[in-house]
């Protein structure tokens, strides 16, 4: 029997009457946050509310795979053909400094070139690029805009939770599952809190080795679906500096990235999960790791990385200059569910606020050689 796979309709999602509220509250909390970095960010710069540190920005290709069959040859993917493309590499973590103190969350931002069609993205529709923010865990740890406002303040403030030991490492997982006691015992975050402890477990390797994951669900044309950049096999196989050890020194994740990238080419799988059964790959619930033995996740895309020398100082300012949204796609793949949506002003305001105070132009590029230089 053929899989049959859900197709999009717009109550796929929950309307939450309050969102606008909370959503308010949570930009107003970023903007604070990002004016607040940089005297106390360590850096003398504006920085993101989260994925603040790069590893790199890295030129490289996505190829958009011909004879995918009728239900993955949707959207974007509809029609094959090669397009330039940027990576960023990053920790997850909102604060700077040593790799040893960021943890082992790290993103894979990418963003590609000539695409046609208008984003979902009102002040900038005609860009011509799509991008993606993933992150290395298939799981997220908040489904609600709600619970969202005090995860992102514990979060914010984890240094200062951390830096009093065991009893500061309580207190931030009480207010976890708490809500910072805004909860009702029967609503405790318990759902939120394993996911992030799982996602807490991730282990420390070369960001080359990792896969990333859309993170909650988007549309993938006339289809649900989330989207996974995994490394190739044989690429990952050829990686030398595979083990990453934060003790060794303050910089660890980076010079690996770098020394790989000047040695040999490197190759991601882009994949999509199409979704076949909502109650058990919920669209709303982001701490639901969507079951590869119902949907396996096929290959409709290759993103490759050349040879690249990404050491130099130069190749971190104009990453930091560089914004990527889940929102800069096309309406075929618009992000679905409350905190898919919720990121989309989050981010507009939080790239706002950071480039002013850096004195950055905030202007999307129309090519890569407007941002790296010409290979050699």
């Amino acid at each position: 029997m053929a899989t049959q796979f859900v197709r999009y309709t717009p109550d796929v999602e929950d309307d939450d009457p309050d969102f606008d509220w909370y959503l308010q509250k949570v930009i107003d909390r970023t903007e604070s946050f990002i004016a607040e970095s940089v005297t106390a960010g360590g850096t003398g710069q504006a920085l993101r509310d989260a994925h603040a540190k790069g590893y790199g920005l890295v030129r490289g290709e996505v190829e958009i795979l011909d004879g995918l069959a009728p239900e993955y040859a949707q959207g974007i993917y509809a029609t094959p053909g090669t397009h330039d493309a940027l990576i960023r590499f990053s920790n997850g973590s909102p604060h700077a400094g040593a790799d040893a103190r960021l943890g082992s969350a790290t993103g894979l931002a990418l963003k590609m070139f000539d695409v046609p069609g208008p984003t979902l993205l009102e002040d900038e529709p005609d860009t011509g690029t799509f991008d993606y923010a993933n992150i290395n865990g298939p799981i997220f740890f908040c489904n609600t805009i709600e619970h969202y406002l005090f995860i992102q303040e514990l979060f914010l403030n984890a240094p200062a939770y951390f830096s009093q030991g065991r009893r500061g490492a309580h207190r931030f997982f009480t207010e976890f599952v708490t809500g910072k006691g805004t909860l009702e015992q029967d609503d405790w975050a318990w759902d939120e809190f394993l996911a992030f402890l799982r996602l807490s477990k991730t282990p420390l390797t070369n960001v080359l080795l990792s896969s990333y994951w859309t993170m909650g669900a988007v549309r993938h044309g006339d289809y649900i679906a989330k989207v996974r950049i995994t490394p190739d096999p044989s690429s990952a196989a050829a990686v030398v500096r595979r083990d990453i050890d934060p003790t060794s020194a303050r910089e660890v994740f980076r010079p690996a990235l770098a020394a790989e990238l000047q040695e040999r080419p490197y190759t991601f799988d882009v994949q999509v999960q199409l979704c076949t059964d909502l109650g058990q790959m919920p669209v709303q619930d982001t701490t639901v790791e969507w079951p590869e033995r119902l949907s396996p996740s096929v290959t409709v895309a290759k993103l490759r990385l050349p040879r690249q020398d990404i050491s130099g100082p130069g190749n971190l300012a104009k990453m930091d200059a560089l914004s990527f949204t889940p929102w800069r796609v096309t309406a075929e793949h618009a992000p679905l569910g409350n905190i898919m949506r919720a990121r989309k002003e989050v981010y507009r305001h939080s790239s706002i606020a950071r480039h002013q105070l850096n004195r950055q132009p905030r202007t999307e590029p129309r090519s890569i050689d407007e941002v790296l230089d010409p290979p050699r």
